[in-house]
């Protein structure tokens, strides 16, 4: 019983970890995105948002990822 609780732990961990794996490669293709458009447009207000959005999530995300990793937090 308690072997099978921690594999379903471990799965649900490697889920998790592939699913910000997948969050983090989307956000950085949409980031390239709205970099190609600005330099071809001005961005929209919404777009201009979302470009520093995204980029502040991904700084943050790294930083936290970084201090956990090696910080042993």
């Amino acid at each position: 019983m308690l072997k099978s609780l921690l594999e379903n732990v471990n799965l649900l961990e490697n889920i998790d970890q592939i699913s910000i794996a997948f969050l983090l490669l989307c956000s950085i293709f949409s980031v390239r995105l709205l970099k190609n458009l600005k330099r071809e447009r001005k961005l929209s207000f919404f777009e201009y948002t979302m470009y520093l959005i995204i980029r502040i999530a991904i700084f943050l995300w790294l930083t936290s990822f970084l201090l956990r990793e090696y910080k042993g937090y």
